[in-house]
């Protein structure tokens, strides 16, 4: 990541704003913008999640669910945050288990890059797919999107849900209803 480059944009887009990037408020914004984007947007440039750790049991389980997962992420058109939880649940195949914490590092790895609501949904089921072969995925999303908040239509509150189903969700309606009792929102 290329600081000195986003600290000079954030000067440019204060004095573009009408401010003045040497004003005693925001005089250390810049710098402070690049060392906020580094974390947030530390998964850009790697293509797939490498921090896992798979087990081996001796029985499967009918699901393994991960819920209510929180998330926040950067709108690709307009770089503004939107955030939510995420529900990630798999059907183990062949007794190959991911450790629990490795689901929701796996669901900030997918939301730290500019993104979409829907492409990171569809991300996190690739990539438990990638790692453990599993009978099937679930994940959902559900989120608030600052740019349809702060710009806009200007309506807050408002939530989006996304989804996506592979393998026994698709094809077993009892498993996948199941899937989604359990992540009502309460």
């Amino acid at each position: 990541m290329d600081k000195k480059r986003i600290e000079n944009a954030v000067s440019e887009i204060l004095a573009g704003v009408g401010d003045d990037p040497t004003r005693e408020g925001v005089v250390e914004t810049p710098a402070r913008v690049a060392k906020m984007y580094e974390e947030i947007f530390s998964s850009v440039g790697k293509p797939h999640f490498e921090d896992y750790k798979l087990f081996h049991i001796d029985d499967d389980p009918e699901m393994v669910l991960v819920q209510q997962i929180p998330f926040y992420s950067m709108c690709e058109h307009h770089l503004l945050p939107f955030f939510g939880v995420a529900n990630v649940a798999y059907v183990p195949q062949d007794g190959v288990v991911i450790g629990l914490s490795k689901v929701p590092r796996l669901v900030d790895f997918a939301a730290r890059k500019p993104g979409m609501q829907e492409r990171i949904t569809v991300d996190i089921l690739n990539e438990m797919e990638r790692m453990l072969h599993p009978a099937g995925v679930a994940v959902s999303l559900s989120a608030r999107h600052m740019c349809m908040e702060m710009r806009g239509i200007n309506k807050s509150n408002l939530y989006t849900y996304t989804s996506k189903f592979s393998g026994a969700f698709k094809e077993d309606r009892d498993l996948k209803k199941e899937f989604l009792r359990q992540t009502e929102r309460k």
